[in-house]
């Protein structure tokens, strides 16, 4: 198979590019050849996918068997990779969020039926729109398109909240005794996938006949709460967590953008039913468990001192935030 990637270097994507050279995949990845990652044997395209004309004639003379769009986050970005794409590929495949689904849930179960409604994040809302324009193109004009929503995935990040993603402060705060935040009390139920987890059931979707026209999540099948999410990260810093709760609505009031991360997703159960993704990819079997996964990434940071980013705007806001709530 012939297979474009539009990103392929990032936190989820990279496992999928480096699964699918283990395939034989022939491999394109379009990037603005900014990260120095890129693995051998991938065909690396140096180029900004909004430069429509130059990728147009960059493609000129290809035919891919699937385009997967890591970074696409609005609907002009489908709009573009429609006018690219339109003829040029047998499966084009937009990379959506489980954030889109519905909030607050109406059935705690998810599949990919539920409704996606989420008015407290308007990232999700974009992603929305594109899904929404995408199932417009492939009823209206035949596009072919396969949409798949990840939840928290990780693998080079560090998946909490507040202090983490590609910044070290939590582990940092963690070892040096500070206190943490836990939004609500730590009891929502939450699942979060690693990166190699996830490329098992997204690899096995490319070129899958029966996968056009469809939406997916694809998910671990480990259900944990906040608290024990924070656990695992601890244990592999090497000490307890100095913890306070502090709800969700009230962390919101400090910054919008953690408002609609948490009321929009992360404050939210989520308990997803894999069921669809297991019964058109027989060998996704989620086997990674976030305390050694976790414990895995915590050493990838560590391996090199420039990955170990502690924001002292970051501990800044912790601390301003977890004073006046423990005020008397």
């Amino acid at each position: 198979m012939k297979v474009l990637f539009i990103g392929g270097t990032g936190n989820i994507s990279m496992s999928s590019t480096k699964l699918a050279l283990e395939r034989g995949i022939d491999i394109f990845l379009l990037t603005r050849g900014k990260s120095q990652a890129i693995p051998k044997g991938v065909k690396s395209l140096i180029l900004d996918i909004n430069d429509e004309a130059k990728v147009k004639e960059l493609i000129k003379d290809h035919h891919f068997d699937a385009v997967v769009n890591w970074i696409a986050f609005s609907p002009e970005d489908i709009k573009r990779d429609f006018a690219l794409f339109r003829g040029k590929t047998n499966q084009y495949i937009f990379i959506s969020s489980a954030s889109c689904y519905q909030k607050p849930l109406s059935h705690p179960i998810i599949t990919e039926s539920t409704p996606l409604a989420n008015p407290f994040w308007d990232y999700s809302r974009q992603k929305i729109a594109c899904e929404d324009a995408l199932m417009g193109l492939y009823r209206n004009e035949g596009f072919p398109i396969t949409i798949v929503r990840p939840s928290l995935t990780y693998d080079t990040v560090i998946p909490v909240p507040i202090g983490g993603w590609t910044e070290y402060t939590i582990v940092d705060r963690i070892k040096k005794g500070k206190k943490i935040i836990i939004h609500g009390d730590g009891t929502s139920l939450w699942t979060i996938t690693h990166a190699k987890d996830f490329a098992v059931g997204f690899m096995g979707l490319i070129g899958h006949q029966q996968a056009i026209g469809q939406s997916f999540h694809i998910t671990s099948d480990e259900i944990l709460t906040w608290n024990q999410i924070y656990e695992a990260v601890a244990m592999a810093a090497g000490r307890d967590a100095d913890i306070v709760h502090i709800s969700s609505d009230y962390l919101g009031t400090f910054d919008q953008q953690l408002k609609g991360s948490l009321l929009g997703d992360k404050a939210v159960s989520t308990i997803f039913d894999n069921s669809k993704i297991h019964r058109f990819v027989p060998e996704f079997n989620p086997c990674i468990r976030f305390k050694d996964g976790i414990l895995n990434t915590i050493k990838w940071f560590e391996e090199t001192p420039e990955r170990m980013i502690v924001k002292d705007e970051t501990n800044e806001f912790m601390d301003r935030i977890i004073k006046t709530y423990l005020r008397p």
